[in-house]
């Protein structure tokens, strides 16, 4: 079996997208960051590399911004951010155990005084009774603070990722003016 490659992106994909308010909200966290000295780091599942995406789409942020992970497999998570089988077992990977264990694998792992993690399920399939599709856990380290946030996203799967992508760096902006 042939399979064709087209390199035009609207065959393949529909591309992320990050509107103005988005945009203008990374470069309030840019600014922000720079001021400090600080900078950023992450670890994503179901946004994919979205928030990633998002602060690269802002010229400079190679200023503040360190580094990221796409763990999408529970053995990428616990891999590569240390999270811990147990924790995978008795709570699962879209948790506030897991987006835990996974921004101190972020923040040991790069350093970075702004961490941010998400998991999630974003559809259509995989969610339960106990967590619906739409479920997705943040897990955000600014300085000393650490903070897990679950939140449950309606639409279809580009839908909750957008809404997830977009709350996580609304919150990272709120902790860090907060700090």
């Amino acid at each position: 079996m042939n399979t064709t490659f087209s390199t035009d992106s609207t065959v393949n994909t529909t591309p992320l997208k990050i509107d103005s308010a988005l945009s203008a909200q990374v470069q309030v966290l840019g600014d922000s960051l720079r001021a400090k000295g600080w900078s950023v780091s992450c670890a994503e599942s179901c946004t994919g590399g979205g928030v990633s995406f998002a602060f690269t789409s802002v010229s400079g942020s190679s200023d503040w911004f360190n580094q990221s992970w796409i763990t999408y497999s529970n053995d990428a998570k616990k891999r590569t951010l240390g999270v811990s089988e147990q924790t995978l077992q008795e709570f699962g990977a879209v948790s506030k155990q897991t987006v835990k264990e996974m921004a101190e694998g972020v923040r040991r792992n790069s350093g970075a005084q702004l961490v941010v993690t998400v998991s999630g399920i974003a559809g259509p399939g995989g969610g339960s009774e106990e967590k619906p599709v739409g479920t997705v856990w943040f897990g955000f380290m600014c300085g000393a603070m650490s903070e897990q946030i679950k939140q449950v996203f309606s639409g279809d799967r580009d839908e909750v990722r957008q809404h997830a992508i977009a709350f996580a760096i609304t919150h990272l902006v709120k902790m860090l003016s907060e700090n």
